[in-house]
């Protein structure tokens, strides 16, 4: 059985995944199915769940845990599809690029104007990256590589990271003041929950554009619209929302000055055929007793056997 977010929508159980919950040994999810407590208890004879993510925010680690469930997920193989993505976002915002495409597809090409359509140098631009994990530098080795000047927030420093990339470490605040792009790659936790609040954006350059490629409630929805609407930033681009999908009825599509795609961080042929690659082996790994080849609770596992 596949389930797919093109014909399910979620949060909550689909009558199509319920229906099968109490025979289920072994279940390949996607980050729209939300796996907790109440979710575990349809299931009692439920081995293995495999993510086909990243990311388990999606997934209550401690309860599959104490159940001895273990949990697949597909770390790496996201790396330089999500970096990548990342830098087609700075460049889409900062040079206008969907903006002007859907003026030209729209007619309101006329003539060549010497102050038309003006955009955002990226060479020699500051960018803060939020969250210096894999997929971090990752952006920050591209964005050097582009001659951007690259500070960072994390909450250790990265002193190999920072030698390899040249990334200066900032402290939160400082970096929102001076960051001219400021790319979000951390990982979705309590602490991260709507970081970026309208204290955060007001801290922002009112020339800074925000970059979103982590998870969609690192930023807080209401108070980026309230930015954009009142030019306290430039502009943003997001490949993740909150909620998720974004109802095509929400102000920030409204905004010129917001590109938004969706969720297409690893959507390259390569990225998804391995992660689904990944995704079957701790899988089939789980179903057969085997250890997860990539698993992301086995310190909860740990502690509850």
């Amino acid at each position: 059985m596949l389930i797919g977010p093109d014909s399910v929508e979620f949060p909550g159980f689909s009558p199509a995944l319920d229906e099968h919950l109490e025979s289920a040994a072994g279940l390949l999810s996607l980050l729209s199915v939300r796996i907790d407590a109440g979710f575990l208890s349809k299931a009692p004879g439920l081995r293995v769940v495999s993510n086909m993510a990243v990311g388990v925010d999606n997934i209550d680690l401690e309860a599959c845990g104490r159940r001895g469930i273990p949990v697949g997920h597909t770390p790496d193989v996201v790396t330089d599809a999500t970096a990548e993505l990342c830098i087609g976002l700075m460049f889409a915002i900062a040079r206008r690029i969907t903006e002007t495409a859907a003026a030209a597809r729209g007619g309101k090409w006329k003539a060549w104007s010497p102050a038309g359509w003006l955009g955002s140098d990226i060479r020699g631009a500051t960018l803060g990256v939020v969250g210096l994990g894999k997929i971090g530098q990752a952006v920050a080795s591209r964005a050097a590589g582009l001659g951007m000047k690259v500070v960072y927030t994390s909450r250790t420093r990265k002193m190999d990271a920072e030698t390899s990339l040249g990334a200066a470490f900032l402290p939160f605040d400082e970096l929102l003041r001076t960051s001219d792009f400021i790319c979000l790659t951390v990982a979705l936790t309590p602490e991260t929950h709507r970081l970026v609040d309208a204290r955060a954006l007001r801290l922002m350059k009112p020339t800074a554009y925000l970059v979103n490629v982590a998870r969609g409630s690192v930023v807080d929805t209401a108070a980026l619209s309230h930015a954009l609407r009142d030019g306290i930033i430039a502009g943003a681009a997001l490949d993740v929302t909150d909620p998720e999908p974004l109802p095509d009825t929400n102000e920030l599509f409204s905004f010129p000055n917001c590109v938004i795609t969706p969720h297409i961080g690893t959507a390259t042929y390569q990225t998804r055929k391995r992660m689904a690659e990944m995704a079957c082996e701790n899988l089939i790994a789980g179903l057969e007793g085997r250890r997860l080849p990539y698993c992301a609770n086995e310190d909860y596992l740990k502690s509850f056997s």
